[in-house]
């Protein structure tokens, strides 16, 4: 489908323009909520829901930190490496140990 946009004017330019913004959104809406049906669809033949597969967003729990580190003698005692430094960690690393040496060897 061609249109002649010489022959047009500019408020006939700017409508056209406003029409197309709507029609693209609207689209893009219509789109995602069937994406959003055929994904509920395939999580309820699966025996699912959404929410079971992906939370509920904000409320959703979150999964635990993997320990990064680990106390040189105690390893019952991490550290994920995020967050403030833990006191044995700082005294270790001021004692001349390397971080790389209190990395939980796997």
């Amino acid at each position: 489908m061609l249109i002649d946009l010489t022959n047009l004017s500019l408020d006939e330019l700017k409508t056209l323009q406003k029409d197309v913004s709507k029609a693209i959104s609207s689209f893009e809406s219509r789109k995602r909520k069937e994406a959003l049906a055929a994904a509920e669809a395939a999580a309820r033949d699966a025996g699912f829901s959404l929410n079971d597969l992906f939370g509920s967003g904000k409320n959703s729990p979150k999964l635990p930190s993997i320990p990064k580190y680990q106390h040189p003698e105690n390893a019952a005692i991490v550290w994920t490496g995020k967050g403030r430094q833990p006191a044995w960690f700082k005294e270790a690393v001021a004692a001349g140990t390397s971080p790389d040496d209190l990395l939980i060897k796997k």
